[in-house]
């Protein structure tokens, strides 16, 4: 009997070459999107003028805007088209919000020759209709001349003398301290937010939407969502339940089949020089963690009450210098953690060490350079002193990948040099295998696709949406594809090596997440591009393949749960419990954040409104730590149990287990009061436009809820203490077993 199209399907030849088509397939078409981008983004006007002929700004005065929104990295105080931090306004919004009052006050006095408040309903009908006209139908953002109306150019002038004293003096209300940033700097800055402005508000070339399909909802001007919106979240939820039953069943009836043997467990009787070399990463990753940790409870007061300093002033510690290092910690101990874990498995794999066991010595000193290097920059860059050289050594203000230009280079070329490192070993083992191929490739993958995020390597990108584009690549493709391509082939070569599942079964499973990642995780990356400047198709593409992100991480899941029940009924004497619980508990918290998460926010009838709110936080910080941050840990808790093993030191998973408990209590207890506050932003910006979401008052009612992320973030902060000492002590101080 010939086999079914399923059973060719799930085979190993039919999931390898499954892969290859759908990754070939997929990142054409991305080839094809990007070559096609300059058709789609919005224009930078040479020149916008009154009507009657008064010169605003220009082209360059645009760029040079942008410029100091990077250097000054705004994007982590406020955001721009709802692509930033939090705690200030969206500046796009905030200028089109007030142009729009302005306009109706204007409007209400060359009509009927009283303010807007002594206005009928009919006569304030007409002044609604006379405003939209202006700004829709009289105002076109296009790359020659914009014109604005008599009322449009006032409103620009007032809205520039709004952002100055904001930026130059500072908004205590939201945690600005002002006094970095010039009067010149400013103006130059508000050009640069008034054309974003325009990106929000004028029509498309031939349409009746926006260049950012009609977001911000503004009710002012009757801006809300078109119905294609609905159509492709309901589509969404219809796809992914339908695949996720296809999937479980998939997984148990093909993929993870019983009375396979497995392979002894492997064993450690000896360190290599290179791994020996290791040791001194982990406290360093362990310290950045804490550090990172530390950090977050210092944003989480300001966000709670910023009026207020909280242990040193805010002019020493601004909130979006501290969120920035916040978050390119969480990079470079993640980071960091990975390449001990590829540098850890390469000997093992090739069964012999490096030629040259002291280049990771060198890896270690350049990433120390870079750490302190680019920390030191990022705050410097944003307060104003480095202002000559901000953009090769300060704070890059794009918000995730805020390094000064030298530093990206360093990390693109320590992670190349870790890349060699590893291939040159591991293409000699004897035992070369699918799961080895798939860590040498995605290695390859993680050190090469950074460089997206970097281009034009020489100056800033001038257009903001195709500069967002770019840095979506960095975080979604490099984090969100190449990463978790990595962590299967980690999670397989683990599950094997620890003897917990048969070779034949980890091989299946891993091409299976492979093909699942390579589908869902390309053009997945196009749900970041719905508001910010791209054209509507980009709503279709993004939200369908949003839906089957979940669906690897739900498998990942399922090989966890087994994995595990392997370990508890097979009576061996397990000795990597602690990196074992790490990884297990990366798959659950990984599909509890970008899955389970990434879908309350993904669909786009809700991310319309929760666009750039707090319901955000919840998938960012569960999904950092479950996708990537809990592998990492698991990676020196390995490096550090090695050496344990090698030497014949004590050791005790006690104090590891309190560690990971308090973490992950502490980040599923910190989704709650996000949750409850993102809802209550997302109602507001339904009821009464995006403006008022981000305005103090839509936040301040819920500070109960705000000042209760203290228990979460204390419960985390002691998991990550206890970390770093219990691995100082297990790695520096553990005792030989007598």
């Amino acid at each position: 009997m010939n086999q079914s199209l399923l059973d060719k399907f799930m085979s190993k030849k039919g999931l390898y070459v499954s892969f290859w088509i759908s990754a070939i397939f997929m990142v054409t078409m991305l080839i094809y999107y990007t070559a096609n981008l300059h058709k789609e983004v919005p224009p930078i006007p040479a020149v916008v003028k009154s009507v009657d002929g008064e010169q605003l700004y220009t082209h360059d005065e645009i760029i040079e805007g942008k410029a100091f929104f990077q250097q000054f990295d705004l994007m982590d105080w406020g955001s721009l088209l709802g692509m930033g931090a939090y705690m200030g306004p969206d500046f796009s919004t905030d200028f089109l919000h007030l142009r729009s009052e302005f306009l109706y006050e204007f409007y209400a006095n060359e009509m009927y020759g009283k303010s807007k408040s002594n206005l009928s309903k009919v006569e304030l009908g007409a002044v609604k209709e006379r405003v939209k006209q202006d700004i829709k139908d009289e105002t076109h953002l296009t790359d020659g001349t914009v014109t604005y109306s008599e009322g449009s150019t006032a409103a620009f002038k007032s809205n520039v003398e709004y952002l100055k004293n904001m930026l130059v003096n500072g908004d205590r209300t939201r945690a600005f301290p002002g006094g970095f940033i010039r009067s010149e700097e400013a103006e130059k800055i508000a050009y640069f937010v008034d054309w974003a402005q325009l990106v929000a508000s004028t029509h498309r070339t031939d349409t009746e939407r926006t260049w950012t399909n009609n977001w911000p909802p503004e009710p002012l001007i009757d801006q809300t969502l078109e119905f294609i919106n609905h159509s492709v979240s309901l589509w969404e939820f219809l796809i992914l339940w339908t695949l996720t039953i296809l999937l479980i069943y998939v997984s148990y009836e093909y993929l993870l089949k019983r009375n396979e043997p497995v392979e002894p467990a492997i064993v450690i009787n000896k360190i290599f020089t290179s791994q020996k070399k290791l040791l001194k990463y982990v406290p360093i990753v362990a310290l950045l963690f804490v550090v990172q940790l530390f950090l977050g409870g210092y944003l989480a007061h300001l966000y709670t009450d910023p009026q207020n300093d909280f242990l040193l002033s805010q002019s020493i510690l601004p909130f979006n210098v501290m969120r920035s290092m916040h978050t390119q910690i969480a990079i470079l101990w993640v980071a960091v953690g990975w390449l001990v874990g590829g540098l850890l498995i390469a000997p093992w794999v090739a069964n012999r060490d490096h030629k040259f066991p002291w280049l990771v010595d060198v890896l270690w000193v350049a990433l120390l350079v870079i750490a302190v290097g680019s920390i030191y920059g990022l705050y410097m860059g944003a307060t104003g002193q480095m202002r000559d050289v901000w953009f090769w050594l300060g704070n890059e203000g794009r918000e995730l990948i805020n390094l000064g230009r030298v530093w990206d280079i360093g990390l693109v070329v320590g992670l190349v040099f870790w890349f060699l490192l590893i291939v040159s070993l591991i293409r000699k083992s004897a035992t070369n295998n699918p799961i080895v191929s798939t860590i040498i490739w995605a290695a390859f993958g993680i050190a090469t696709l950074y460089i997206a995020g970097m281009m034009p390597v020489h100056k800033i990108m001038p257009n903001y949406t195709v500069d967002d584009y770019y840095r979506w690549w960095v975080i979604h493709l490099w984090v969100e594809l190449t990463f978790e391509l990595f962590a299967a082939g980690v999670i397989a070569f683990f599950t094997v090596s620890l003897g917990l599942i048969s070779q034949k079964t980890a091989v299946r499973v891993m091409l299976f997440e492979l093909f699942l990642i390579m589908l869902s995780g390309t053009l997945g990356v196009g749900h970041h591009y719905w508001w910010q400047g791209l054209d509507q198709y980009w709503i279709a593409i993004g939200g369908i393949f949003s839906a089957l992100e979940p669906l690897p991480l739900a498998l990942m899941i399922v090989e966890a749960m087994k994995n595990k029940k392997e370990q508890i009924y097979s009576g061996k004497d397990f000795k990597f419990g602690t990196p074992f619980m790490w990884i297990a508990g990366s798959a659950v918290l990984n599909w509890i954040g970008a899955g389970f998460f990434g879908m309350v926010i993904n669909t786009p009838t809700i991310n319309y409104f929760a666009h750039g709110t707090y319901l955000i936080m919840p998938h960012g910080h569960v999904a950092l730590l479950g996708a990537f941050g809990y592998i990492s840990i698991a990676f020196i808790y390995l490096a550090s149990k090695t050496n344990s093993l090698a030497n014949g030191l004590e050791w005790n998973d006690k104090w590891s287990k309190i560690g990971f408990w308090f973490v992950t209590a502490g980040v599923l207890l910190f989704a709650v009061p996000t949750l409850i506050i993102g809802l209550q932003q997302t109602q507001v910006a339904h009821d009464l436009g995006y403006f008022y979401t981000r305005t103090r008052e839509a936040v301040d009612s819920l500070r109960g809820w705000m000042w209760a992320r203290t228990v979460p973030d204390s419960l985390m902060i002691i998991g990550g203490v206890i970390i770093f000492i219990d691995l100082v002590k297990k790695t520096y101080f553990a005792k030989k077993i007598r």
